[in-house]
Protein backbone atom coordinates (compact mmCIF):
# COMPACT_ATOMS: atom_id res chain seq x y z
CA UNK A 1 0.00 0.00 0.00
CA UNK A 2 1.28 3.50 -0.86
CA UNK A 3 -0.37 6.86 0.74
CA UNK A 4 0.66 10.51 0.01
CA UNK A 5 1.27 12.27 3.38
CA UNK A 6 3.20 15.24 2.96
CA UNK A 7 1.70 15.73 -0.81
CA UNK A 8 5.06 15.59 -2.95
CA UNK A 9 6.02 12.06 -1.27
CA UNK A 10 4.97 8.45 -1.36
CA UNK A 11 5.95 6.56 1.50
CA UNK A 12 5.86 2.62 1.50
CA UNK A 13 6.28 0.70 4.70
CA UNK A 14 9.68 -0.64 3.15
CA UNK A 15 12.53 -0.80 5.61
CA UNK A 16 14.99 0.75 2.64
CA UNK A 17 12.77 3.58 2.12
CA UNK A 18 13.65 4.96 5.83
CA UNK A 19 17.10 4.53 5.08
CA UNK A 20 17.21 6.11 1.66
CA UNK A 21 15.27 9.38 3.18
CA UNK A 22 18.47 9.08 5.98
CA UNK A 23 21.53 9.11 3.50
CA UNK A 24 19.43 12.17 1.36
CA UNK A 25 18.69 14.29 4.59
CA UNK A 26 21.29 17.33 4.04
CA UNK A 27 20.31 17.86 8.17
CA UNK A 28 21.36 14.39 9.14
CA UNK A 29 24.43 15.33 10.45
CA UNK A 30 23.21 17.67 12.77
CA UNK A 31 21.90 14.49 14.96
CA UNK A 32 25.42 13.74 15.46
CA UNK A 33 26.32 16.99 18.05
CA UNK A 34 23.08 15.70 20.54
CA UNK A 35 23.63 13.80 23.00
CA UNK A 36 20.80 11.08 22.29
CA UNK A 37 19.95 8.32 25.20
CA UNK A 38 21.64 5.06 24.64
CA UNK A 39 20.16 2.03 23.81
CA UNK A 40 16.10 4.18 22.87
CA UNK A 41 14.44 6.09 20.44
CA UNK A 42 13.74 9.62 22.04
CA UNK A 43 10.70 10.61 20.77
CA UNK A 44 9.54 13.71 23.44
CA UNK A 45 11.10 16.56 22.24
CA UNK A 46 7.95 17.84 22.06
CA UNK A 47 8.08 18.46 26.17
CA UNK A 48 12.04 18.84 26.37
CA UNK A 49 14.36 19.01 23.73
CA UNK A 50 17.89 16.51 24.14
CA UNK A 51 21.55 18.18 25.36
CA UNK A 52 23.41 19.08 22.06
CA UNK A 53 27.12 19.46 22.53
CA UNK A 54 26.89 23.27 21.29
CA UNK A 55 24.75 23.54 24.27
CA UNK A 56 27.00 21.66 26.73
CA UNK A 57 30.09 23.92 25.40
CA UNK A 58 28.21 27.57 25.81
CA UNK A 59 26.91 26.14 29.22
CA UNK A 60 30.37 25.40 30.40
CA UNK A 61 32.26 28.33 29.34
CA UNK A 62 29.94 30.83 31.42
CA UNK A 63 30.45 29.07 34.47
CA UNK A 64 34.16 29.17 33.56
CA UNK A 65 33.60 32.63 33.14
CA UNK A 66 31.54 32.27 36.85
CA UNK A 67 34.45 30.79 37.99
CA UNK A 68 37.67 32.78 36.93
CA UNK A 69 35.64 36.08 36.99
CA UNK A 70 32.79 36.24 39.62
CA UNK A 71 30.82 39.78 39.44
CA UNK A 72 33.10 40.84 36.40
CA UNK A 73 31.40 38.41 34.12
CA UNK A 74 28.41 40.79 34.27
CA UNK A 75 30.82 42.83 31.57
CA UNK A 76 34.10 40.69 30.88
CA UNK A 77 32.42 37.59 29.77
CA UNK A 78 32.54 36.64 26.43
CA UNK A 79 29.24 37.31 25.93
CA UNK A 80 29.16 39.79 28.53
CA UNK A 81 25.80 38.69 30.95
CA UNK A 82 24.91 42.39 31.47
CA UNK A 83 23.38 42.30 27.93
CA UNK A 84 23.33 37.92 27.29
CA UNK A 85 19.31 38.13 27.13
CA UNK A 86 19.46 41.03 24.30
CA UNK A 87 22.25 39.22 22.81
CA UNK A 88 20.80 35.69 22.50
CA UNK A 89 17.33 37.70 22.03
CA UNK A 90 19.56 38.21 18.54
CA UNK A 91 20.04 34.30 17.57
CA UNK A 92 16.27 33.76 18.39
CA UNK A 93 14.55 36.32 16.78
CA UNK A 94 14.52 35.07 13.63
CA UNK A 95 12.90 31.73 14.41
CA UNK A 96 9.93 34.02 14.99
CA UNK A 97 9.96 36.50 12.12
CA UNK A 98 10.77 38.92 14.49
CA UNK A 99 13.00 42.62 15.04
CA UNK A 100 15.81 41.49 17.64
CA UNK A 101 14.54 44.66 19.71
CA UNK A 102 10.72 43.13 19.64
CA UNK A 103 12.63 39.52 21.50
CA UNK A 104 13.86 39.19 24.94
CA UNK A 105 14.73 36.22 27.02
CA UNK A 106 13.44 36.32 30.01
CA UNK A 107 11.39 34.10 33.57
CA UNK A 108 9.05 31.68 32.41
CA UNK A 109 6.02 31.05 29.69
CA UNK A 110 3.62 31.54 32.77
CA UNK A 111 4.99 34.41 33.61
CA UNK A 112 5.44 36.11 30.50
CA UNK A 113 1.81 35.39 30.11
CA UNK A 114 1.54 37.58 33.68
CA UNK A 115 3.42 40.50 32.61
CA UNK A 116 1.85 40.73 28.94
CA UNK A 117 -1.30 40.60 30.30
CA UNK A 118 -0.96 42.63 32.98
CA UNK A 119 -0.20 45.14 29.86
CA UNK A 120 -2.52 44.68 27.49
CA UNK A 121 -4.99 43.48 29.18
CA UNK A 122 -7.52 47.03 29.85
CA UNK A 123 -11.16 46.32 30.68
CA UNK A 124 -13.36 48.85 29.76
CA UNK A 125 -17.34 49.46 29.68
CA UNK A 126 -17.56 48.12 26.52
CA UNK A 127 -14.53 46.06 25.90
CA UNK A 128 -13.84 43.70 29.20
CA UNK A 129 -13.68 39.77 28.02
CA UNK A 130 -10.78 37.53 27.01
CA UNK A 131 -11.07 35.27 24.53
CA UNK A 132 -9.40 31.96 24.47
CA UNK A 133 -9.99 28.43 23.11
CA UNK A 134 -11.45 25.46 25.67
CA UNK A 135 -8.27 23.46 24.36
CA UNK A 136 -5.64 25.29 25.81
CA UNK A 137 -3.03 24.32 27.83
CA UNK A 138 -4.51 24.44 31.74
CA UNK A 139 -1.47 27.24 32.68
CA UNK A 140 -2.58 29.53 30.22
CA UNK A 141 -5.77 29.53 31.24
CA UNK A 142 -4.96 29.21 35.02
CA UNK A 143 -2.75 32.68 34.14
CA UNK A 144 -5.46 34.62 32.18
CA UNK A 145 -7.72 33.85 35.01
CA UNK A 146 -5.77 35.40 37.46
CA UNK A 147 -5.55 38.54 35.35
CA UNK A 148 -9.17 38.85 35.37
CA UNK A 149 -9.92 38.18 39.35
CA UNK A 150 -7.08 40.63 39.66
CA UNK A 151 -9.39 43.45 37.96
CA UNK A 152 -12.32 42.05 40.04
CA UNK A 153 -14.06 40.19 36.85
CA UNK A 154 -15.31 36.93 37.27
CA UNK A 155 -14.37 34.08 34.74
CA UNK A 156 -17.25 32.72 34.20
CA UNK A 157 -18.31 36.37 32.84
CA UNK A 158 -15.52 37.66 31.34
CA UNK A 159 -13.70 34.45 29.94
CA UNK A 160 -15.01 33.99 26.58
CA UNK A 161 -14.09 30.15 25.23
CA UNK A 162 -13.98 28.96 21.33
CA UNK A 163 -15.64 25.60 21.35
CA UNK A 164 -13.89 22.60 19.51
CA UNK A 165 -16.36 20.81 17.15
CA UNK A 166 -13.97 17.31 17.94
CA UNK A 167 -12.42 18.09 20.74
CA UNK A 168 -9.06 17.68 18.80
CA UNK A 169 -9.10 21.27 16.96
CA UNK A 170 -9.91 24.65 16.60
CA UNK A 171 -11.76 26.21 13.49
CA UNK A 172 -10.45 29.78 12.98
CA UNK A 173 -13.83 30.90 12.16
CA UNK A 174 -15.34 29.79 15.27
CA UNK A 175 -12.25 32.22 16.53
CA UNK A 176 -13.45 34.71 14.48
CA UNK A 177 -16.99 34.33 15.21
CA UNK A 178 -16.04 34.68 18.60
CA UNK A 179 -14.32 38.26 18.11
CA UNK A 180 -17.24 40.25 19.47
CA UNK A 181 -17.43 43.70 20.45
CA UNK A 182 -17.10 42.97 24.08
CA UNK A 183 -13.57 41.19 23.54
CA UNK A 184 -10.32 43.06 24.18
CA UNK A 185 -7.69 40.30 23.68
CA UNK A 186 -7.47 37.28 22.00
CA UNK A 187 -5.07 34.66 23.43
CA UNK A 188 -4.15 31.74 21.40
CA UNK A 189 -1.99 28.74 21.34
CA UNK A 190 -0.30 28.51 17.86
CA UNK A 191 -0.24 25.08 18.31
CA UNK A 192 -2.43 22.93 20.02
CA UNK A 193 -0.52 21.08 22.51
CA UNK A 194 -2.27 17.56 22.52
CA UNK A 195 -3.42 17.38 18.37
CA UNK A 196 -0.71 19.36 17.51
CA UNK A 197 -2.57 21.88 15.15
CA UNK A 198 -1.12 24.83 14.13
CA UNK A 199 -3.47 27.95 13.89
CA UNK A 200 -3.13 30.12 11.28
CA UNK A 201 -1.88 32.70 13.13
CA UNK A 202 -1.91 35.82 10.37
CA UNK A 203 -5.34 35.27 9.59
CA UNK A 204 -6.77 35.31 12.82
CA UNK A 205 -4.54 38.63 13.66
CA UNK A 206 -5.87 40.55 10.83
CA UNK A 207 -9.24 39.62 11.72
CA UNK A 208 -8.77 40.59 15.03
CA UNK A 209 -6.89 43.73 14.31
CA UNK A 210 -10.14 44.69 11.78
CA UNK A 211 -12.22 44.90 15.08
CA UNK A 212 -10.20 46.56 17.48
CA UNK A 213 -9.15 43.46 19.47
CA UNK A 214 -5.66 42.78 20.31
CA UNK A 215 -4.08 39.58 19.74
CA UNK A 216 -1.38 37.17 21.64
CA UNK A 217 -0.28 33.75 21.07
CA UNK A 218 1.94 31.16 23.54
CA UNK A 219 3.86 29.77 20.56
CA UNK A 220 5.76 27.08 23.00
CA UNK A 221 5.02 24.11 20.49
CA UNK A 222 6.21 25.72 17.27
CA UNK A 223 9.16 28.15 18.46
CA UNK A 224 11.93 25.99 17.01
CA UNK A 225 10.05 23.94 14.64
CA UNK A 226 7.88 26.30 12.59
CA UNK A 227 8.82 29.59 10.75
CA UNK A 228 7.04 32.47 12.26
CA UNK A 229 6.76 36.07 10.87
CA UNK A 230 5.16 38.00 13.95
CA UNK A 231 6.40 41.82 12.87
CA UNK A 232 4.71 41.02 9.30
CA UNK A 233 1.56 39.83 10.71
CA UNK A 234 1.52 42.53 13.45
CA UNK A 235 0.79 40.19 16.67
CA UNK A 236 0.59 42.10 19.17
CA UNK A 237 2.39 39.64 21.72
CA UNK A 238 3.66 36.42 22.28
CA UNK A 239 5.58 34.08 24.95
CA UNK A 240 7.17 30.79 24.70
CA UNK A 241 9.32 27.77 26.38
CA UNK A 242 12.77 27.27 24.74
CA UNK A 243 12.96 23.97 26.50
CA UNK A 244 11.28 22.35 23.64
CA UNK A 245 12.21 22.46 20.20
CA UNK A 246 15.09 24.72 20.81
CA UNK A 247 16.83 22.21 23.00
CA UNK A 248 17.62 25.06 25.80
CA UNK A 249 17.44 22.45 28.93
CA UNK A 250 14.64 21.45 31.94
CA UNK A 251 13.04 24.80 32.78
CA UNK A 252 15.37 26.78 30.33
CA UNK A 253 14.40 30.80 30.31
CA UNK A 254 11.36 31.57 28.14
CA UNK A 255 10.93 34.54 26.10
CA UNK A 256 8.63 37.01 24.85
CA UNK A 257 7.49 39.33 21.62
CA UNK A 258 6.10 42.80 21.93
CA UNK A 259 5.02 44.51 18.43
CA UNK A 260 7.70 47.60 18.56
CA UNK A 261 4.52 49.73 17.76
CA UNK A 262 3.66 48.86 21.54
CA UNK A 263 7.16 50.54 22.83
CA UNK A 264 5.24 53.42 24.65
CA UNK A 265 3.07 51.29 26.64
CA UNK A 266 4.63 50.74 30.05
CA UNK A 267 5.11 47.22 31.63
CA UNK A 268 1.93 46.22 33.95
CA UNK A 269 4.67 44.79 35.78
CA UNK A 270 7.90 46.25 36.72
CA UNK A 271 11.42 45.47 37.80
CA UNK A 272 14.66 46.19 37.46
CA UNK A 273 15.99 44.64 34.74
CA UNK A 274 13.12 46.31 32.40
CA UNK A 275 14.97 49.38 32.95
CA UNK A 276 16.96 51.11 30.14
CA UNK A 277 20.43 49.72 30.29
CA UNK A 278 22.39 52.66 30.40
CA UNK A 279 20.15 54.04 33.68
CA UNK A 280 19.31 50.83 35.59
CA UNK A 281 22.48 51.06 37.74
CA UNK A 282 20.90 54.93 38.67
CA UNK A 283 19.52 52.97 41.35
CA UNK A 284 16.80 56.06 40.95
CA UNK A 285 13.42 55.14 42.39
CA UNK A 286 11.42 56.41 38.95
CA UNK A 287 10.99 52.96 36.47
CA UNK A 288 12.43 54.37 33.32
CA UNK A 289 11.68 51.10 31.17
CA UNK A 290 13.85 50.23 28.10
CA UNK A 291 12.40 51.28 24.59
CA UNK A 292 12.21 47.85 23.44
CA UNK A 293 11.13 44.37 24.81
CA UNK A 294 13.47 44.18 27.30
CA UNK A 295 11.60 46.53 29.24
CA UNK A 296 9.35 43.52 30.11
CA UNK A 297 11.88 41.93 31.61
CA UNK A 298 11.11 41.50 35.60
CA UNK A 299 14.54 40.75 37.42
CA UNK A 300 17.38 39.25 36.79
CA UNK A 301 18.45 37.29 33.88
CA UNK A 302 18.57 33.63 34.97
CA UNK A 303 22.72 33.55 33.34
CA UNK A 304 23.03 29.44 33.52
CA UNK A 305 19.74 28.96 32.01
CA UNK A 306 20.71 31.18 29.47
CA UNK A 307 23.62 29.63 28.23
CA UNK A 308 22.51 26.42 26.71
CA UNK A 309 20.48 28.20 24.76
CA UNK A 310 23.23 30.14 23.07
CA UNK A 311 24.78 26.77 21.98
CA UNK A 312 21.14 25.62 20.86
CA UNK A 313 20.78 28.75 18.65
CA UNK A 314 23.71 28.71 17.05
CA UNK A 315 22.74 25.51 15.32
CA UNK A 316 19.77 26.85 14.12
CA UNK A 317 22.00 30.32 13.00
CA UNK A 318 23.40 27.28 10.96
CA UNK A 319 21.05 25.08 9.45
CA UNK A 320 17.97 27.76 9.43
CA UNK A 321 14.33 27.40 10.32
CA UNK A 322 13.39 26.90 6.55
CA UNK A 323 15.29 23.68 6.64
CA UNK A 324 14.24 22.56 9.56
CA UNK A 325 10.31 22.44 8.81
CA UNK A 326 11.33 21.19 5.19
CA UNK A 327 12.20 17.56 7.42
CA UNK A 328 9.84 18.32 10.04
CA UNK A 329 7.37 18.12 7.39
CA UNK A 330 8.83 15.03 6.05
CA UNK A 331 9.34 13.46 9.34
CA UNK A 332 5.64 13.52 10.18
CA UNK A 333 4.26 13.12 6.65
CA UNK A 334 6.10 9.60 6.67
CA UNK A 335 5.16 8.80 10.72
CA UNK A 336 1.63 10.00 9.36
CA UNK A 337 1.64 7.40 6.74
CA UNK A 338 3.18 4.33 8.46
CA UNK A 339 0.53 4.63 11.46
CA UNK A 340 -1.81 4.61 8.52
CA UNK A 341 -0.62 1.30 7.09
CA UNK A 342 0.51 -0.15 9.99
CA UNK A 343 -1.19 0.42 13.00
CA UNK A 344 -4.63 1.55 11.54
CA UNK A 345 -5.93 -1.80 11.52
CA UNK A 346 -5.41 -2.02 14.77
CA UNK A 347 -7.45 0.49 16.27
CA UNK A 348 -5.33 3.50 15.71
CA UNK A 349 -6.24 7.07 14.76
CA UNK A 350 -4.53 10.37 13.97
CA UNK A 351 -5.65 13.35 15.62
CA UNK A 352 -3.41 15.96 14.35
CA UNK A 353 -4.61 17.89 10.95
CA UNK A 354 -3.07 16.13 7.80
CA UNK A 355 -2.70 19.55 5.99
CA UNK A 356 1.40 20.49 6.27
CA UNK A 357 -0.05 24.15 7.14
CA UNK A 358 -1.97 22.46 9.47
CA UNK A 359 0.07 20.69 11.56
CA UNK A 360 3.26 21.78 13.60
CA UNK A 361 6.58 19.29 14.88
CA UNK A 362 4.34 15.99 16.94
CA UNK A 363 2.11 13.81 15.79
CA UNK A 364 -1.19 12.79 17.99
CA UNK A 365 -1.69 9.48 18.02
CA UNK A 366 -5.09 8.29 19.48
CA UNK A 367 -5.83 4.62 20.47
CA UNK A 368 -8.24 3.49 23.59
CA UNK A 369 -5.35 2.07 25.57
CA UNK A 370 -2.96 4.77 24.91
CA UNK A 371 -2.09 4.93 28.39
CA UNK A 372 -0.94 1.41 28.98
CA UNK A 373 0.94 1.29 25.00
CA UNK A 374 2.94 4.74 26.49
CA UNK A 375 3.92 2.56 29.41
CA UNK A 376 4.82 -0.14 27.08
CA UNK A 377 6.82 1.62 24.55
CA UNK A 378 9.14 2.90 27.44
CA UNK A 379 9.69 -0.46 28.59
CA UNK A 380 10.55 -1.34 25.22
CA UNK A 381 13.28 1.89 24.42
CA UNK A 382 10.77 4.40 22.61
CA UNK A 383 9.96 7.51 24.82
CA UNK A 384 7.08 9.44 23.72
CA UNK A 385 4.53 10.88 26.04
CA UNK A 386 1.01 10.58 27.34
CA UNK A 387 -1.80 13.37 26.95
CA UNK A 388 -5.33 12.36 28.77
CA UNK A 389 -7.51 10.99 27.60
CA UNK A 390 -5.99 8.87 24.86
CA UNK A 391 -3.06 10.40 23.32
CA UNK A 392 0.50 9.44 22.95
CA UNK A 393 2.31 12.35 21.57
CA UNK A 394 5.15 11.34 19.42
CA UNK A 395 7.49 14.10 18.08
CA UNK A 396 10.13 13.34 15.51
CA UNK A 397 12.66 16.55 16.17
CA UNK A 398 13.60 17.40 12.76
CA UNK A 399 17.56 17.88 14.59
CA UNK A 400 18.27 14.75 16.10
CA UNK A 401 15.62 12.07 15.18
CA UNK A 402 16.26 10.06 11.95
CA UNK A 403 13.58 8.71 9.50
CA UNK A 404 14.38 5.06 10.39
CA UNK A 405 13.90 5.49 14.05
CA UNK A 406 10.58 6.39 13.39
CA UNK A 407 10.36 3.70 10.83
CA UNK A 408 11.49 1.67 13.94
CA UNK A 409 8.56 3.30 16.52
CA UNK A 410 5.99 2.17 14.14
CA UNK A 411 7.25 -1.77 13.94
CA UNK A 412 7.60 -1.72 17.79
CA UNK A 413 3.72 -0.12 18.67
CA UNK A 414 2.72 -2.78 16.25
CA UNK A 415 4.34 -5.37 17.79
CA UNK A 416 3.34 -3.95 21.25
CA UNK A 417 -0.30 -4.54 20.46
CA UNK A 418 0.18 -7.67 18.30
CA UNK A 419 1.52 -9.57 21.22
CA UNK A 420 -0.30 -7.88 23.75
CA UNK A 421 2.38 -7.06 25.95
CA UNK A 422 0.55 -3.19 27.35
CA UNK A 423 -2.01 -5.24 28.90
CA UNK A 424 0.77 -5.78 32.14
CA UNK A 425 0.15 -2.08 32.67
CA UNK A 426 -1.54 -0.24 34.92
CA UNK A 427 -4.46 2.12 33.08
CA UNK A 428 -3.65 4.95 34.75
CA UNK A 429 -0.80 7.42 33.79
CA UNK A 430 2.92 8.29 35.76
CA UNK A 431 2.91 11.08 38.33
CA UNK A 432 4.95 12.88 35.22
CA UNK A 433 3.50 11.51 31.57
Amino acid sequence: MVTLCDMRQAYTTDERQALRLDAQDPLGSIRERFYLPPGAIYMDGNSLGLLSRDAEQSLLRVLEEWKSLGIDGWLHGQAPWFHYAEELAKLQAPLLGAEADEVILHASTTVNIHALMATFFSPDASRHKVLMDELTFPSDRYAIESQLRLKGLDPAAHLALVPSRDGRTIEEADVIDGMTEDVTVVFLPSVLYRSGQLLDMATLTAEAHRRGILIGFDCAHSVGAVPHNLSQWQVDFCCWCTYKYCNSGPGGVAGLYVNRRHFDRRPGLAGWFGCRKDRQFDLRNVFEPALNAGAWQIGTPHVLSLAPLEGSLRIYQEVGIRAVREKSLRLTGYLMSLIDQELAPHGFTIGTPRHPARRGGHVALEHEDAVQINQALKAWGVLPDFRPPNIIRLAPVALYTSFHEVYQVVQTIKEIIETGAHRQYPRERGLVA
